[in-house]
Parts: C-alpha cells; structure tokens; sequence
C-alpha cells in the first residue's frame, strides 16, 4: 500500500497536498460561506476520536546511484546559495525584496524568482526580508521538487532573517513552514504562534497553524484554526485548509464546494494547479475516478510539471483500466523524483502485472524507498510515517512497527493511528491493532485504504461481521484505491462469505 500521508507527495489516501504558494487571490470570498451548500455546520471541528538480470541489476543500480548523489547533495547543502560577499553598508534591515521578486514567486516561476532574490541579496545582504523570503522560497522549491536538500538551505536563510531582525513575523512564520515540511508538527506550532503574536494576519502563519494541528491529530482546535484563518485572510491557502478539514469529519460536500470556490478565485497558474490537485484527490477519495481525471487534466493544463497531478492522475488511470498509461507515467515519475508514494505505488502495479521480471521491479522500488529516507533524514525531514507504511507492506515487519510507534509518540492523527494498527497487525498483534485501526475512522474521515485496513486486521482477530462490512465499505468507497489492496481485499471477502 503506498503512503497515505502529508509527508510525501499526495497519493490515493486523499491526504491534502502540501501547503499552497502564498500568493493573495484577487477574488477572496470566505470558505465558511460554503456551508450555504453544505451540512450547515456553523463552525469546523472534528468528531472523536528470482535475482534480476543483469541489466535489471544494472538499471537499479543506476538509480540507486541517483539517489546517492542526491544524498551527497543533502549532506553538502550548509550553505545558502546567494555567494559570500561582505553585507554591504548601504542595506538596511527594513529593506524589502524588490516588488518584481514577489511577482515571480506569485506567478509560479519558482526557480527564476530565486535566482533573483539571490542576486538581490548579493547587492542587499542585510535586507531582513528577503533572507525571510529566500528562506521560504527555498522551502517551496524542496516541496515541489521533492528535493529536502533545499530544507538547511532555508533554515540558514531563515536564521539570518532573524539575526538582521529579531523576532520579524515573516521569518518566524518561514520557520513554521519549514518545521512543517520537516514533519516537526510542534516546533511548526511553536513558531506559528510566535508569528502570530507579532503579525496576526500573516497569511502564512495562519496556515501552518492549521497545518500543525491537524498534523497533530488535534481536529477540534485545526476546524477553529481554519476558520480563523478564513476570516482574517480569505483566499486560495485558507480555502484548501479550510476544505480538508472539512473532509476530516465526513463532510465531504463542503469540502467539494469550498474548493471548487477556491478554484474559482485561483489567480496564478500555480494555485490553479494546486486546487485543481486537491479537487482530484477529493474525487479520488470518493472513487469517482473519471471526475479525478478531469481535475487533474485541469491542473496539469495550468502547470503540466505539477508532480501532485501527475502522480495522482497516474493513480486515477490505473483505477480506470489504462495501467499500461500509469506505469508508464509513474516510471516517468520516479525518474524525476524518487519519493516514496510514487515509488510504491509503481512497484505496486509491477507486482499486480506480473509479468517477466515485474516482481524484481518492484522490489528495485520498494529499496529506494529507503534512499529516499536516507535522503529525507539528511535534509533535517522525520520521515517516520513514509517508512512505517512502506515497510509494513514491502519490507521490515519490526522496522515498521518501530517507525509507527515512535510517530503515535509524536502525533495522535488519523494516519499514524492507521500506520500503527497496520504495523501491529503484520507483526501479529491484531488485538492490540484494532483500537488504532477503528480510531484511524472514527473521525468520519472517508479513506478506503483505511477502511481495508481495518477490515483486514477485524479478519485476523476473528471479528468476522465487522471484517465484512469494512473490506464492502472500501471497496464500494473506492475499488481501486490500491491494486494489490483492493485484491487482497476481495479475496478476504470471498474467504469471509465461504465461512458464513
């Protein structure tokens, strides 16, 4: 089963793609409006809780060098990039990055935008703003490149910020974002707060704010969070927080509606693709494979490198039928960017094709998943969640379960409850799984791998009736969610229906 978490780049469990370029909408309306259209819930909360061949062997070894190298490149990355000429003396610290730098950021031209902050930076070095936005630049860049390399990068640009300017919302606010991408969920709390103390319509602290809670598992307090950021800053960011919390508690027309409002309001290429991307995910969840694609189609229309898009449109033509069209494109993929939803979920359809030398391609996946870790951790990132669920289905039963244990000591959320009770259950604890496994739906979160989780694990456990009625649920949620689960799932079914 591929990662369904934050952590990495979206996939069919219908987490939230990571948090939207910063750039104001021109059109805000408020997200809570929403609810006109939806249950009519006044405020957001959650509820309670054979070997290879040779050339095989030399193809995995190739791209395992790949991944070294980006490794090396992680474990270099001490400095920022912008030269190390002396600060000059005209600069002063209230001197803010030229308006042209912000417009590209905006827009979308992520790699020329920085490259202009740093030549400003070289003329301007003690210009407290633009390290900030450097900083956070660099943090945008190392998600939608899924390279972490990028992660000290922005913490030196970020510290520096500080260092000009003490205490200055915009780097504090960068520092959230950053412990975000990280998976530091406390630490981004912590400096959302603080920048929220200072600046408290900072766009970007809002965000992370919601951000960390529901990271947390803290639903209640992520719904307030949301509506407070919809309040004080209504736009595409805000709207697509507000929307997946929403979708947290079941309420999966709101969530339609508030994204489709954003998508909307969508100014930049870059947030058309972003809520474009969301909407897709959003469809995929429900198993409406056909509007997934649609929506994909339309976010890959505005930005046509959108990794998100791209790897969730693979998802939804494997789903459809056309699994020759999604190897082809998830290979294209990983070849791009080695992150672990797209590398299982590849091996993963090697595995269910079958053919000559499929299961070695899939094992060549499923090992550098753990490059990527490797990479990951070098970077600053805890990719504690990423390696409990590969490991669980394509590696390590223990390293599993060691990796799921030490994520639920950090954060109570739907998806490490549900990486815990699969991680106890392919260790044979099956009793001890169910509370995480029935926690991890409790919430009336509609995600099918959960589902088939859960269902799994009441089989092993003898709870037969239950079993039943959670591997029909995924399944009827969405038949496609995973081909080697959804297999799995059917087969249980027909044992289940057999023993009655």
């Amino acid at each position: 089963m591929p990662p369904r978490t934050n952590d990495s780049a979206p996939d069919g469990g219908g987490h939230p793609v990571p948090p939207a370029p910063g750039a104001e909408t021109t059109r805000p309306v408020r997200a809570e409006h929403a609810r006109d259209t939806g249950r009519g819930d006044e405020v957001p909360g959650a509820a309670a809780p054979g070997r290879p061949a040779a050339g095989r062997r030399r193809a995995r070894g190739l791209r395992l060098l790949s991944c070294a190298a980006l490794l090396a490149v992680a474990a270099s990355a001490g400095a920022v990039a912008v030269g190390g000429g002396r600060d000059g003396a005209g600069a002063g610290a209230a001197d803010a990055a030229p308006a042209a730098v912000a417009g590209v950021l905006a827009g979308g031209d992520l790699g020329a935008g920085i490259r202009s902050l740093q030549a400003h930076l070289r003329a301007q070095p003690k210009d407290a703003a633009g390290w900030a936005t450097l900083g956070t630049a660099y943090v945008e860049q190392a998600r939608t490149q899924g390279d972490p390399s990028r992660y000290p990068q922005a913490e030196r640009a970020l510290r520096r910020s500080l260092a000009l300017a003490p205490g200055n919302d915009q780097a504090l606010s960068g520092q959230a974002a950053l412990a975000a991408a990280r998976h530091d969920f406390t630490g981004a709390l912590a400096y959302a707060d603080r920048a929220l103390e200072r600046n408290p319509y900072s766009e970007r602290a809002l965000c992370s704010r919601v951000d960390a809670l529901v990271e947390l598992g803290r639903y209640e307090e992520a719904g307030t969070a949301a509506t407070t950021a919809d309040r004080r800053r209504p736009g595409v960011p805000a709207f697509t927080r507000y929307a997946y919390v929403r979708e947290l508690r079941g309420d999966v027309r709101t969530a339609r509606e508030v994204l489709r409002r954003a998508l909307g309001s969508a100014a930049s290429p870059a947030d058309v693709a972003y809520v474009a991307t969301a909407l897709g995910q959003l469809a995929w969840n429900q198993g409406d494979h056909g509007a997934a694609l649609e929506h994909y189609a339309r976010a890959l229309a505005a930005d046509d490198g959108y990794l998100p898009a791209l790897e969730g449109r693979a998802r939804a033509q494997a789903a459809s039928g056309d699994r020759a069209g999604a190897v082809a494109a998830l290979e294209r993929i990983v070849a791009r960017s080695p992150l672990p939803g797209p590398l299982v979920a590849l091996g993963e359809l090697y595995e269910d094709r079958g053919g000559d030398g499929d299961r070695a391609r899939a094992r060549d996946q499923y090992a550098l998943v753990d490059a990527w870790t490797a990479l990951a951790r070098a970077g600053g990132v805890d990719a504690g969640l990423d390696t409990a669920l590969a490991a669980a289905d394509h590696g390590d039963a223990g390293a599993a379960l060691r990796a799921a244990r030490a994520e639920w000591d950090r954060r109570h959320s739907v998806h490490t409850a549900d990486a815990l009770a699969w991680a106890l259950h392919v260790n044979g604890r099956d009793e001890e799984a169910l509370p995480y496994a029935r926690r991890a739906t409790a919430t009336g979160y509609r995600n099918a791998a959960f589902l088939y989780h859960r269902g799994v694990i009441e089989k092993a456990a003898g709870r037969d009736g239950a079993a039943r009625d959670s591997l029909t649920a995924a399944l009827e949620l969405n038949p496609g969610f995973s081909p080697t689960g959804a297999r799995t799932a059917r087969a249980a079914l027909k044992e289940l229906g057999a023993a009655r």
